[in-house]
């Protein structure tokens, strides 16, 4: 007998498709696509998937798509963490050294109380990335980029505070200088503190007017939940980066213009290699952070927390940890007020 169909029926996973000229009765079999269905023979339609779901391999169901962030449990993630936490443990161990020569010329060289407030504060540094990793919740949300700006405006403002702490105890040994007032003053200290409050100042009112919060994203990729935090407003967290930025700039210059300055001065060469390691890295981070989507994104930022906060510490403190230990001649009065 001949037969009624000039096409076979079409599959699970497949829908009608008509040809054009052919009676209805012929028509190819079009695949469904991605995130759509189709559960029946010869479905004319295939059925879109929910945006928390995807459609398996054969395109005959719809899955719940996984789940995407930075966990504890994944390679990336886990590495981070173990680099943070290392960094801490050493950072730790430097402050004990610190308070163990507290009376030592080394670690008296260029105020002490900051040398320990800016490891204390990388310290803090090291240890806020930990709130960047594993599910997005509401408290991490909110505290991650205003803990990482609170801490990082500490530090960075810190090493500004020792650059204009050289050139004014420089200065103050010429003749008829009017900076000798200023030498021994807790001026440092206030300078830390106001450049500290202008990002409380910011921090607080963005969580005020426009708090982070998680946020699943169910659009960006079709096999994945992007679970991350949104950070309510792009505006305020750039703000944050620009002002540590310009804290980092102000201290380049300083201590680059003081790098001549005799031997005793000497942490400024120290301090200049690291602020422009330091400008580098949050340079190149603006656009590989605007480039990367999900756990990639939060990756870029805590490594380029983890090595800027890496570069400072290693610049300024393992010179004076090589002389404590390696060099312990060179570590008396006597010779620091020769070498000046």
């Amino acid at each position: 007998m001949p037969r009624s169909l000039c096409s076979e029926p079409c599959s699970p996973g497949y829908r009608k498709s008509k040809i054009e000229g052919e009676p209805p009765c012929c028509y190819d079999c079009v695949q469904c696509g991605d995130g759509e269905m189709s559960n029946t023979t010869d479905a004319v339609t295939c059925v879109k998937c929910p945006e928390d779901q995807k459609s398996n391999r054969q395109k005959t169901d719809c899955v719940p798509k996984a789940l995407n962030y930075l966990s504890y449990m994944d390679t990336l993630g886990a590495s981070l963490a173990s680099a943070a936490i290392i960094l801490f443990i050493t950072t730790s161990a430097v402050f004990r050294i610190f308070v163990k020569y507290w009376d030592t010329p080394i670690v008296r060289a260029n105020n002490q109380n900051l040398s320990c407030l800016l490891l204390i504060s990388l310290m803090l540094c090291f240890l806020c990335t930990l709130l960047f990793i594993g599910r997005p919740i509401q408290i991490c949300c909110l505290l991650r980029q205003v803990t990482f700006g609170i801490v990082f405006t500490i530090s960075v403002s810190s090493v500004l505070a020792k650059t204009l702490t050289v050139i004014i105890a420089f200065n103050a040994t010429k003749p008829g200088s009017k900076l000798k007032k200023y030498v021994g003053t807790q001026l440092a200290i206030i300078l830390v503190i106001l450049c500290s409050l202008v990002e409380f100042v910011i921090s607080a009112v963005w969580l005020a007017y426009n708090p982070p919060f998680p946020e699943a994203d169910t659009v960006s990729d079709p096999d994945y939940i992007i679970l991350l935090c949104n950070e309510g407003s792009e505006l305020f967290f750039f703000c944050i980066i620009g002002y540590i930025g310009t804290l980092a700039l102000l201290s380049f210059i300083a201590a680059f213009l003081a790098k001549d300055f005799p031997d005793r001065f000497n942490e400024a060469k120290n301090i200049t290699f690291s602020m422009l390691g330091f400008c580098s890295m949050w340079g190149a981070f603006v656009p590989a952070y605007l480039s990367s989507k999900g756990s990639r994104m939060v990756a870029v930022e805590i490594f380029a927390i983890l090595s800027s906060s890496a570069g400072l510490f290693g610049c300024i403190f393992a010179p004076k940890c090589y002389i404590i230990f390696l060099r312990p001649e060179l570590n008396i009065r006597e010779i620091v007020v020769r070498k000046s």
